[in-house]
């Protein structure tokens, strides 16, 4: 037993002097359940806002021969000004702002990744209708953005069932009616408030009823079922002879509801139709974004990995001799960099090449794309490979750091979980990995299959990200040459 027991105070002695060790052991599981319990439980920067283009388009009807504004018109003011404000929505362009953009622009802006969604609304007919162009990549936003315009079109019909205001809150009716108006408002003692806030109790039952999601609408408080309760002042007992009998209750409750046929007729389910501008072509739509996120992960480890051969060359002073020749580390370091960028070149290819075989990537109607990417980012993984070899002193310390350093860029860079269901503080925090760049730019070229000059800016980013590490490694490496 005596002997068990030192066997244990050996490695209690090793874990407490080896760094590396306690990072694995204790740190690293903390770090990578925080950064999966934050993009799941969205608790940094809220919950991810999709970014959506508005576009007006203004049919033949949407102004009458007198110059008034049209039903359809005055529904497309409110859900515009509800959309506007709702905090689930960033607009990126908005129709409002730039009359140029209509639906081929909003089309161009999701094809090129600059809007998630495109919102069109059209007032051509009698009921305003709405179209949403989709990017067919995020699964989530499409059923957010169409729960928000379908809530905001039901309220603006609710709006124009009022009849006497319209959607900005102006009197829209004539004089007369509006005194006609008033004068049934003195008969039967509602005023507009009290019959808009039964409406509104109407709304959302027929929003119930024809999307199926009462979370959406909000709650309405109960109205008072009788004149009597209304006037009831705060705190205060309604008198005897005020409680109204059922016959009065009934022929109160059918002067304040509204004709529920004809409300129903008004009030059907919006015209809201989902319309995935990429991806309906495609065999395998998700495939290519699998592939990358893959192929970019371990295309870090193997670089880390083939620059451990450098400390491995120290360790048994094979760097001693190299170095002894006319090769200096200039020579050294460059070869290795070369080596790894065409061994990671190779190995994406061999990723790409089996999900073309085997799953039906298109590769080669995105060849050009695909060997652009594909070379600088290969560039900056070999020189982050031996960015973090010259870093470490040995192969143990080498080991540990890569592997936390690996997962965490790929973590929060998109390759273990989709960026679009991170909140937008993780989805900036990833932009500082390579990981983000290199996904971005084969998203563009698989998915959205965009033309090589929208690749300008993954490729200046990762072909600057190449340069500067390789610079540090050459910086770091110099206590090899003087030691």
């Amino acid at each position: 037993m005596n002997m068990v027991w030192k066997v244990i105070e050996i490695h209690l002695r090793r874990l407490r002097h080896n760094r590396i060790e306690w990072l694995l052991t204790f740190v690293v599981p903390i770090a990578f359940f925080s950064i999966f319990a934050l993009i799941f439980s969205r608790g940094v920067g809220g919950t991810p806002r999709v970014k959506v283009a508005l576009i007006r388009e203004a049919g033949a009807n949407s102004e009458v021969e007198t110059g008034s504004t049209s039903l359809a018109s005055m529904q497309c003011d409110q859900v515009i000004q509800t959309l506007r404000e709702s905090e689930g929505l960033r607009l990126v362009q908005d129709s409002g702002e730039n009359p140029a953009l209509d639906r081929a622009a909003g089309e161009d802006l999701v094809r090129r990744g600059s809007a998630t969604i495109a919102i069109v609304l059209n007032e051509g007919g009698e009921e305003l209708s709405a179209e949403l162009l989709n990017d067919a990549s995020d699964q989530v936003a499409s059923q957010v953005v169409s729960a928000l315009v379908m809530r905001a079109m039901l309220m603006a019909k609710a709006g124009q069932r009022q009849g006497n205001f319209g959607p900005d809150g102006l009197q829209r009716t004539s004089p007369a009616t509006a005194a006609a108006t008033t004068a049934d408002e003195n008969a039967t003692g509602e005023t507009v408030g009290v019959k808009q806030a039964r409406f509104e109790q109407f709304v959302q039952t027929a929003a119930i009823e024809s999307a199926g999601d009462d979370s959406s609408l909000g709650t309405f408080s109960r109205q008072p079922d009788s004149l009597a309760e209304r006037r009831k002042p705060p705190g205060g007992v309604i008198p005897e002879g005020s409680r109204p009998s059922a016959t009065n209750e009934i022929g109160d409750r059918s002067l304040a509801e509204p004709d529920r046929p004809a409300a129903e007729a008004t009030l059907g389910p919006p015209e809201v139709t989902v319309v995935n501008v990429m991806g309906e072509d495609k065999t395998n739509p998700v495939i290519s974004v699998y592939a990358a996120g893959i192929a970019v992960m371990f295309l870090l480890f193997g670089a880390t990995s083939g620059g451990g051969v450098l400390l491995e060359e120290r360790e048994n002073q094979t760097l001693e001799r190299l170095l002894s020749t006319q090769m200096t580390m200039d020579h050294l370091l460059l070869g290795k960099w070369f080596y790894l960028t065409l061994l990671g070149c190779v190995q994406v290819t061999v990723m790409f090449v089996w999900a073309q075989l085997v799953f039906g990537l298109d590769l080669i109607g995105n060849l050009d794309g695909f060997v652009m990417m594909t070379l600088v980012t290969s560039a900056a993984a070999a020189s982050f490979g031996l960015f973090l070899a010259t870093l470490c002193k040995t192969r143990g310390q080498l080991n540990g750091l890569s592997v936390v350093a690996v997962l965490t860029m790929s973590a929060l860079g998109g390759s273990m979980v989709p960026r679009y269901v991170m909140s937008e503080g993780l989805r900036e925090a990833g932009l500082w990995t390579f990981n983000a760049w290199a996904l971005d730019g084969y998203d563009k070229v698989f998915w959205r299959e965009l033309p090589p000059s929208a690749l300008q800016p993954q490729l200046a980013v990762l072909m600057a990200t190449a340069f500067g590490l390789l610079v540090l490694a050459r910086l770091l490496a110099i206590r090899w040459e003087t030691s």
